[in-house]
């Protein structure tokens, strides 16, 4: 096993510091060469673009098989400006596979990325985690699970569960933050829609939200300020600067991804309209629910459905970023995009927002879970511990299972997080679980679908149920900050006895045995 981050340090402490002091003026030359705020581009200039669905590279009987290069590459993302990137299939947000449940997903990841990251000098390795899919461990992007640049590996992934907005990015152990902030993430998609009269088609539009930081050059800076965090002036959404889209009067689903670092947003209309949500991470709520704003932290997903027949022509509806305790927050972030009614609908089939969207209390539904199901209680306590955040007093450990819940096992979590100064976006690999509650009380409207990834804000004990399988093995919990991720703020839980070792099982192999297809 390689040694922790942490354990890293402390050895170059030992060593005579040669190993820490060199960062010291990495971190004054960004705050030098950041890119001033009189440079920024202008909000609303550019229009928002669709990341490209890929298709399969061949099917055969109930498999389809994709390929995706993970490369260095060049954006324009500010006008006019270069910047390197690191992509899937060469950009950034990736390429969005649109898949149907029941069939089963073969994904060739290669790692074709320069062996050091061009600035902070690591070695680019990487391990791809599907977000939200129930994958068998050796799949799930264990982060140790390593591909070296010159490497590719073959991931699985059997759709088994009900549709829902996924998304994958990368999961190395200690550089997660650095790779997906160059921009290792893309969305995963599998219709909830399909069989309601949801909006379809190009009125169902993915909104990858991130934020990012630019030197005078054009280039992502990365400043984990020391260990904490990285807060970005510039709001991207898939890829581009505050962008526009063009509606027409009719109601939208819009599929909103925080694939930020740290930040988290309190989004609303600059009307003061409601917005009606319709899925959480798992999928489609029981019913739909509105409220004025919400929250989302980092990996959250949610299906949002907003009514342009409300506006006249040529209404102009900012969507607006409002503060949040903990967040670094600039001028420039208190807007994310722009909608510009421009005309009539051209279409009205598929407008609806059916009562009921999703009928409960089938075996695996999450919602239809209670606590008198539960075998048990865990408490996990997240705190500060010598200048890092653990989890339970204990910092990550590849070797230590810190639960063991029986395969299908019902268990009640509960995240407390009362150690002040930070909020955490909580993600439990594996399942989907519903939130009971929050401090005693309901969980926000927006909330109230399954989850697989929670806000615990400052001060704040939150508990939630899930279902533990349908596959056996060795998962990770950890917080969705990467920084924080990165820095140890992780834990371990083994499903049930006899699971793929996620490491062993299905190691990455060198590009030299790439054979014609995957498998």
């Amino acid at each position: 096993m390689g040694l922790s981050r942490r354990e890293f340090m402390k050895a170059g402490v030992l060593g005579g510091a040669s190993l820490i002091l060199p960062l010291q003026p990495i971190l004054v030359a960004a705050a030098r060469r950041r890119l001033p705020e009189s440079k920024l581009p202008a909000p609303f200039a550019v229009p928002l673009s669709i990341p490209p669905v890929l298709p399969p590279l061949t099917s055969e009987g109930t498999t389809d098989f994709y390929e995706i290069t993970m490369r260095e590459a060049e954006a324009e993302i500010l006008p006019g400006r270069s910047t390197t990137i690191f992509g899937y299939n060469g950009i950034t947000p990736g390429p969005t596979l649109s898949v149907r449940r029941g069939r089963t997903v073969v994904v060739r990841q290669i790692n074709a990325l320069p062996q050091r990251h061009p600035t902070l000098r690591y070695e680019c390795t990487t391990s791809v985690h599907l977000h939200g899919n129930a994958t068998p461990p050796q799949y799930d992007g264990w982060a140790e699970d390593l591909s070296a640049p010159g490497f590719f590996k073959d991931y699985i992934y059997p759709n088994d569960q009900n549709e829902r907005t996924m998304w994958y990015h990368d999961h190395a152990v200690h550089h997660t933050a650095e790779n997906t902030y160059m921009g290792l993430a893309g969305l995963y998609i599998t219709d909830e829609g399909r069989n309601i009269p949801l909006p379809s088609g190009r009125y169902d539009v993915p909104l990858v939200v991130q934020d990012k930081i630019f030197d005078t050059d054009g280039q992502f800076l990365f400043d984990d300020d020391g260990q904490k965090e990285l807060m970005g002036d510039v709001i991207l959404v898939n890829g581009r600067p505050w962008p526009v889209l063009q509606v027409e009067r009719r109601k939208y689903l819009f599929r909103i991804l925080n694939a930020s670092t740290s930040r988290a947003y309190r989004l609303a209309l600059s009307t003061g309209e409601p917005f009606t949500f319709v899925s959480g991470d798992g999928g489609l709520m029981p019913a739909p629910q509105q409220d004025k704003t919400f929250r989302i932290g980092v990996a959250e997903r949610y299906g949002v459905v907003i009514d342009f027949a409300k506006y006249p022509i040529g209404q102009q509806v900012v969507l607006r970023n409002l503060e949040l305790k903990n967040n670094e927050e600039f001028p420039s972030t208190r807007q994310v995009m722009r909608f510009d009614v421009v005309s009539e609908a051209a279409d009205l089939t598929r407008n609806e927002v059916p009562a009921v969207l999703k009928p409960g209390g089938g075996q695996d539904d999450p919602m239809a879970l209670q606590p008198s199901q539960a075998r048990r209680t865990r408490d996990w306590r997240f705190e500060r511990r010598r200048g890092q955040w653990a989890i339970n007093g204990l910092f990550w450990d590849p070797r230590r299972m810190d639960a063991a819940p029986g395969l299908n096992d019902v268990e009640i979590w509960r995240f407390d997080n009362h150690s002040g100064g930070w909020f955490h976006p909580v993600h439990v690999h594996l399942i989907d679980f519903k939130i009971l509650d929050r401090n005693g009380r309901p969980p926000f409207p927006y909330e109230r679908g399954p989850k697989d990834t929670v806000y615990v804000g400052e001060g704040e004990v939150v508990r939630l149920i899930g279902k533990f399988g349908p596959h056996a093995g060795k998962y990770m919990m950890h917080c969705h900050n990467v920084v924080h991720e990165d820095h140890e703020m992780m834990t371990n839980f083994e499903v049930g006895k006899g699971g793929p070792d996620p490491v062993t099982a299905a190691p990455p192999r060198p590009v030299s045995e790439l054979p014609g297809r995957p498998l």
